[in-house]
């Protein structure tokens, strides 16, 4: 029997800088065809910094493994979203098990790929980041070198949460941060999230990283942060003012979703 197989490409779309209704989106192309155009209108493919990151999800295990590569623009709880279920099958790698939570079918096929070529793809998309403007450079340089830090952090008794850079401000990024910890959201503990927001300029993302990252690691974090998540009951049980009502704070629920790029 002869199985058919198919050609992953995998685009990474971006809005022009400075609009919003938007999302920077990473599209899979199977044979020349948008797939997710076809069977989903709610909104966009998922950022490939989600997708296409150091651990990509992309990679096939033996282990299958399910990915959400789309979403709706309000909320998945909403209008849905688009996962697959990936696999790793001997010189092949499937796709299949389409589901749309908020469907009773996601209404697309199995696909299975040849497995050099499909590997090759993720770890180009993976490698190119020419689609970024200079803000999104430095915040991924910064997080990586941040990431290292940990004794920084766990000295200040602080998390690194993401650190972010938006289309619609193009010229800023925002380190978040989650004091103490991420754990104390899951195990009920007083918790509150902080934020730093930076200006970028176009000055060499490098020399920028180096100069943020002696800046940021100098001293307590906290100190000249603001708080954006947790509550005021937590903001004063840990000793921290509680921002005003022009600046609504987080959630857990979407304290838990700052490490997403949108």
């Amino acid at each position: 029997m002869t199985i058919e197989l198919h050609l992953l490409s995998l685009r990474v779309v971006v809005p022009p800088l400075g609009t919003r209704g938007a999302a920077v989106e990473c599209r899979p192309i199977v044979d020349g065809r948008d797939i997710l155009a076809e069977v989903f209108e709610e909104g966009p493919g998922e950022d490939p910094r989600y997708l296409l990151g150091p651990k990509s999800l992309l990679h096939a295990t033996d282990t299958p493994r399910e990915v959400r590569v789309a979403v709706a623009g309000c909320a998945e709880a909403c209008c849905g979203a688009v996962y697959v279920t990936i696999r790793h099958d001997g010189q092949h790698v499937v796709w299949s098990g389409w589901r749309n939570p908020l469907a009773e079918e996601a209404g697309l096929p199995e696909f299975r790929f040849d497995v050099a070529q499909y590997e090759a793809e993720v770890d180009r998309a993976a490698a190119d980041h020419s689609w970024e403007w200079p803000a999104r450079t430095v915040a991924r340089l910064l997080e990586g070198r941040l990431r290292e830090h940990t004794d920084w952090l766990a000295a200040w008794e602080c998390e690194l949460g993401a650190v972010s850079a938006w289309h619609w401000d193009p010229d800023q990024i925002t380190v978040f941060l989650f004091h103490p910890g991420r754990s104390a959201i899951r195990e009920d503990r007083p918790w509150l999230q902080f934020r730093m927001t930076i200006p970028i300029s176009a000055d060499d993302p490098a020399d920028q990283v180096d100069t943020l990252e002696a800046c940021l690691t100098a001293g307590d974090p906290r100190e000249v942060a603001e708080v954006c998540g947790g509550s005021k009951e937590f903001a004063d049980q840990l000793g921290y003012p509680w921002p005003g009502p022009r600046r609504r704070a987080r959630t857990a629920d979407e304290a838990g979703n700052t490490a997403r790029q949108e």
